[in-house]
């Protein structure tokens, strides 16, 4: 980002990260802007790619996907096409919902998110080792979530640590 951002954009994008569906009169009126001023830095920051969209977080276990799975990935020959082709494929498949290279003793990371453990071995047959690039993969599920949370921590930024944000 070519401007330095201060303590209103982080005040901006605080509010923004916790509550997506804040108005734009109403986050102006917090971080005590009007609105116009406030869309123009909202706006400026989407541009520069530090806001990348807005979402909607909806309850998994009231749309019957409760069952979340961390498996980690070891490719049978981790080179460049070999990634490639992997992370493609990763992609494609909803119930990935993120996916990180790794270091040690495996390639990748994958979190994903199914109806119950028969759809998440469907998933790993179907999907996952029916690619053939896969060598191993270790399944660890989730029996309960501790701390779930989109938020980047604004605060370890030097700036908005000064400016109390």
């Amino acid at each position: 980002m070519s401007e330095a951002l201060d303590a209103v954009d982080a005040k901006i994008l605080d509010l923004i990260q916790h509550d997506a569906g804040l108005s734009v009169a109403e986050i102006a009126e917090r971080v005590g802007l009007s609105s116009s001023p406030c869309w123009r830095r909202i706006k400026r920051l989407e541009d520069a790619g530090v806001i990348q969209g807005r979402v909607t977080l909806l309850d998994r276990e009231k749309l019957g996907l409760g069952f979340e799975v961390y498996a980690t990935v070891k490719l049978s020959l981790p080179n460049k096409e070999n990634l490639e082709a992997f992370e493609i494929a990763v992609g494609k498949w909803s119930e990935v919902v993120q996916c990180a290279t790794v270091t040690g003793g495996e390639d990748y990371v994958l979190r994903v998110i199914t109806r119950d453990m028969h759809a998440f071995d469907d998933f790993l047959r179907d999907k996952l080792l029916s690619l053939g690039l896969v060598s191993n993969v270790q399944s660890r599920i989730v029996i309960r979530g501790v701390k779930n949370s989109t938020a980047v921590p604004l605060g370890l930024i030097s700036p908005y640590v000064e400016a109390g944000a």
